[in-house]
């Protein structure tokens, strides 16, 4: 499965326990930045580790948030009408370029720099175990009840500022413990109810 969105919409520090991990306040509401349609793979392809540019390339593992149809100033109360699904998601991130810029585009926005998948399934996102592997050893270990910001208000809010497009992904934020990963490494998310999403970084 190859997910084709017309953006991609991430939130940054959703997660209570990440939050606190960073010793950062909680945000009063959600720090929404984008990703180009060009950085999403699927399954099993692989992460290009762009080392002309960066030096330091991070995992985040997330929910995606799969828009079903056109989404303009949504009620939270109707915003699950559309949504299609839940995915799994892994916003790459090339940490040293986000410190040096002072904002997150370069460092996001790389060919490849968003794995999505395997596939998209409806269900209830709110207590969903989310873990991280790298190599078979767990890097990330959470649960979407930690989210500052659900599912519903993300897209409530985020269509308020911006039109939605079926396919539309929003990526919900990462739990604690990202960290790098180097070439050869294998990177898998995995989400209960939906399952794991592989790749590899080349």
């Amino acid at each position: 499965m190859r997910l084709k969105p017309s953006k991609i919409i991430c939130v940054g520090l959703n997660y209570r326990d990440h939050a606190e991990e960073l010793k950062l306040e909680i945000p009063e509401f959600p720090l929404i930045f984008l990703k180009p349609p060009t950085t999403v793979i699927g399954d099993g392809e692989e992460i290009i580790y762009p080392d002309w540019m960066t030096h330091e390339v991070h995992y985040e593992a997330e929910l995606g948030i799969v828009i079903k149809r056109e989404a303009h100033r949504v009620s939270e109360e109707k915003a699950a009408e559309y949504i299609e699904g839940f995915t799994c998601g892994n916003d790459v991130t090339a940490r040293d370029l986000q410190r040096l810029d002072g904002q997150w585009t370069r460092a996001k926005s790389f060919d490849t720099f968003c794995p999505l998948g395997p596939k998209v399934v409806p269900l209830n996102p709110d207590h969903l175990d989310i873990k991280l592997y790298l190599n078979d050893e767990i890097k990330q270990a959470g649960n979407t009840r930690q989210m500052i910001f659900k599912p519903s208000l993300l897209v409530s809010f985020i269509s308020s500022v911006m039109t939605l497009l079926p396919g539309d992904v929003i990526l919900t934020g990462t739990p604690p413990g990202v960290g790098p990963m180097k070439k050869w490494d294998r990177v898998a998310v995995e989400i209960e109810g939906i399952g794991r999403l592989t790749n590899y970084v080349r």
